[in-house]
């Protein structure tokens, strides 16, 4: 066989690898399924009401979990759905689905759900319920699905320590309409049962002291969208330092990029603050950080949701595992 043509099959067969253990008839109703759930997550977004956008997302959640009662449909990628992230960590053992339901210009309410995958193609989901709004103290805060701290995610990093997997999920929220957020959250299973939060962070608090949250939050002006991403070249996760641009600290939604780079490694089981990553000056908009979710005024790239999400499932071999690249 012609090296091109064997080359093109190879390609073919990872690109339906994700359907491997989908009929053509799930297939088909899965297809027609998430032609529907296409114009509702939309309407979530775009309903031009506050009633609107509430019908929407409640006549989605409704729609997508009968979708997802369908045989196998963890091997269905969903990526018409382009507003609602869809991440899958490397082992593809679940995967987790975030959006975001605007209530006003004051108020912006996170959904999601963990599907996990199963030998025998039933479903089993876990839905995230957002309760960060009356969490006394969101960074030191664990809890189950039912106790979760709400968050678009963009990006999901799987790594191990003492026989136990961890996976960090990097997220945006849009807090108030003066500051902004990103997180990152650790997810771990507990007897199959979700947790979030953990003690996996060893980040300074000052000069003399260090802390450990359970959680990493970033909170910002509005729209001032510094980076925070995992870099896989250098194995750590990035962000810009902050600072009050009016020289008050204890204000949040003063806080700024200043173009000083932080990082965090992993080691032992903690995520490691480093307080320089780069020493040389980076020339604007070349920072070696990976492509954001958010435009440079904080929007969301809708077309950028799920996009690993989508190349990992599409990667995924018949075993339900992410083949190796």
């Amino acid at each position: 066989m012609p090296q091109r043509a064997l080359l093109f099959l190879i390609c073919c067969v990872f690109a339906t690898a994700g359907f491997a253990q989908l009929g053509r008839t799930e297939t088909r109703i899965l297809e027609k399924k998430q032609d529907s759930l296409r114009v509702l997550a939309s309407r979530i977004i775009r309903g031009r009401t506050a009633e609107e956008r509430f019908t929407a997302d409640s006549a989605f959640t409704r729609m997508f979990v009968r979708a997802l009662k369908e045989p196998n449909s963890f091997y269905f990628p969903f990526d018409s759905l382009t507003s609602i992230s869809r991440l899958v960590p490397e082992d593809s053992t679940f995967r987790i689905f975030t959006w975001q339901m605007p209530v006003n210009d004051l108020l912006t309410r996170q959904h999601g759900a963990i599907q996990m995958r199963t030998a025998d193609g039933s479903l089993r989901l876990f839905p995230l319920i957002d309760k960060s709004d009356v969490m006394q103290d969101p960074e030191d805060s664990i809890g189950n699905n039912a106790g979760w701290y709400g968050a678009l995610y963009y990006r999901i990093i799987e790594t191990h320590a003492f026989g136990k997997t961890y996976y960090s999920l990097l997220g945006y929220d849009e807090n108030t309409i003066a500051s902004d957020k990103k997180v990152i959250d650790v997810l771990t299973f507990d007897q199959g049962e979700p947790v979030f939060g953990g003690d996996v962070f060893s980040i300074p608090d000052n000069d003399m002291v260090k802390k450990y949250p359970a959680r990493f939050i970033m909170e910002y002006k509005k729209n001032a969208a510094p980076r925070l991403n995992y870099d896989s070249s250098l194995h750590m996760i990035i962000y810009e330092h902050l600072i009050s641009e009016t020289g008050e600290p204890q204000k949040k939604y003063t806080y700024i990029p200043d173009g000083d780079y932080e990082g965090l490694v992993w080691r032992d089981g903690k995520w490691v603050h480093l307080n320089k990553v780069f020493t040389q000056v980076t020339p604007e908009g070349q920072e070696p950080v990976p492509d954001p979710i958010l435009d440079d005024k904080g929007n969301i790239d809708e077309s950028k949701l799920g996009d690993r999400s989508v190349r990992n499932m599409s990667a995924a071999d018949s075993s339900g595992r992410a083949t190796p690249k």
